[in-house]
């Protein structure tokens, strides 16, 4: 059956995908990676609960990640760390993947079963595959149809106007596709299986997990369940080195070195960190946007449940105009941007089912604050969200 068929979802009853579903639920229950863990039902609990007291756990991991101020990112290698912050709060994404880092699984599924059980990034590439397929074999009927309607004028003198739909023209409820695309490979035989796996050597997995300084920052200070690693002395970075390391890595090489430590308010990171650390706060899933030319996206659980529901772009404005004429960072969306670009943003993400939503990040005047303040996170109290939605108007659907 074509993956392309919109009722194809209706089709299996209302518990079809009901297994796939469930065992979602059971591997990314934990929003984050500190859970509480409840004991087990017992008399001592139930004095304890008279009292007001508590028996509950809490059970907080302890990860390691190395830092890299090339890529702005913290790279975790360990692929127990890896999973765990993947699965409890979905954090990074794979380097060799489009989102879970699954470059093993892929491998493995490749060797055991020919590509018979498909990860997230393969059932993805086949989906697009069978797209742009169906959308040729579209163009090439509608064409053929055009043609013979042509010949027919010439021939005839008839004039036929070419029918844009009917049994000729393949639909998406109607089209299916080739074997090529939808049938996996045919499997090897035993003796080939014994042979490969023999000679084949053995899988390393190669991917790391990728951070971004806002997700490793959130970890290490609100969560602390991620050691970060200087890189050179391969020694665990304190907070504060952590703080201003991740400031110093999101500025650009035009400002001097020789500035100890060339902190400022209005440093990319500190402004990305206020959002994140804002969103993931009311329990939102905050991924980056790129794709759909924006900042950042919000789950309300996770990539794995259902699509992002709201798509952000981060606007800085200075309290004080003054600093941003004297600033040496010349920040995205700081000043006013042309409606044309803002009605651009919005068509893009409206076609996918977002709802976009502006944030205003106000950064902190210099002539009331010291930048002594930015030597620790106790600086963030200084700056403040606030949020616009905006929606397109379309009179032929909103007339109700």
């Amino acid at each position: 059956m074509s993956m392309i068929t919109p009722s194809s979802r209706s089709r299996g009853g209302p518990n079809k995908g009901g297994t796939r579903r469930n065992e979602n639920n059971r591997i990314y229950a934990n929003p984050l990676p500190v859970f509480f863990a409840e004991p087990p039902p017992s008399r001592i609990r139930s004095v304890l609960g008279l009292l007001g007291l508590s028996l509950t756990e809490v059970v907080n991991p302890h990860c390691e990640g190395v830092f890299d101020s090339t890529t702005r990112s913290v790279w975790v290698s360990n692929p127990k760390d890896t999973i765990l912050l993947w699965r409890r709060g979905f954090f990074g994404k794979g380097d060799l993947s489009r989102s879970e880092p699954s470059w093993l699984a892929r491998q493995i599924n490749n060797r055991r079963t020919g590509g018979k059980q498909m990860t997230s990034e393969e059932v993805t590439a086949k989906r697009r595959a069978e797209r742009k397929q169906f959308k040729l074999d579209r163009a090439a009927a509608i064409a053929a149809v055009a043609a013979e309607a042509e010949s027919i004028f010439e021939t005839e003198g008839r004039v036929i106007k070419p029918a844009l739909s009917g049994p000729a023209i393949p639909s998406a409820a109607t089209w299916r596709p080739a074997p090529s695309l939808s049938e996996p490979p045919a499997p090897s035989s035993p003796e080939d299986e014994e042979v490969d796996a023999t000679e084949l050597d053995p899988l390393v997995d190669v991917e790391h997990l990728q951070l971004t300084l806002q997700e490793a920052f959130f970890l290490s200070w609100n969560l602390d369940c991620l050691t970060i690693l200087d890189p050179h002395t391969n020694e665990a970075m304190s907070l504060k080195q952590l703080w201003t390391a991740c400031q110093v890595a999101h500025l650009p090489p035009t400002i001097p070195a020789n500035l100890n430590p060339p902190l400022q308010f209005d440093s990319p990171f500190l402004i990305n960190y206020v959002i994140y650390h804002h969103y993931r706060s009311l329990g939102w899933v905050v991924k980056g946007g790129i794709k759909f030319c924006i900042d950042y996206l919000l789950y309300k659980r996770g990539p794995v449940f259902t699509h992002a529901e709201f798509a952000l772009v981060v606007c800085p404005v200075y309290e004080d105009i003054e600093d941003q004429k004297t600033s040496s960072l010349d920040l995205q969306n700081s000043s006013p941007f042309a409606w044309s670009w803002l009605s651009t943003i919005n068509r893009v993400n409206s076609q996918v089912q977002k709802t976009l939503i502006l944030v205003y990040v106000t950064i902190p005047a210099r002539s009331r604050l010291s930048l002594e303040n930015l030597d620790s996170p106790a600086c963030l109290q200084h700056y403040s969200v606030r949020e616009v939605t905006l929606r397109r108007f379309i009179p032929a659907r909103m007339r109700d």
